[in-house]
């Protein structure tokens, strides 16, 4: 009974370190850009973009459709630097647990 008293204490330590850092990953930010920098999107741990910087020059009235692909690639990209962002934080407490999918 002993073991499993304290095997439940480690739980509630594990929990309380991943809600922290979950609550961490909400002020971390990744970016990414398109464009030779010309499009630049910035996102949260939470992966919640927070801001679109779009230069000047590269806004075309004629050409619509290549900002928006290049919208699109910087948020794509700005989204998989988030996952990965999670996984290095929360992967910590996943590691050798054999859980998939679960960050």
């Amino acid at each position: 009974m002993k073991n499993m008293g304290n095997m439940m204490k480690q739980m509630q330590k594990l929990q309380k370190q991943m809600a922290q850092a979950q609550e961490e990953l909400k002020s971390k930010t990744v970016e990414a850009t398109a464009g030779g920098g010309m499009v630049k999107v910035i996102a949260t741990g939470e992966k919640k973009i927070v801001e679109v910087i779009i230069n000047q020059e590269v806004v075309d009235p004629e050409d619509v459709e290549m900002l928006q692909d290049l919208i699109l690639a910087a948020t794509n990209e700005a989204l998989k630097n988030a996952d990965e962002l999670i996984n290095q934080d929360m992967g910590k407490f996943t590691k050798g647990m054999n859980l998939p999918g679960m960050f």
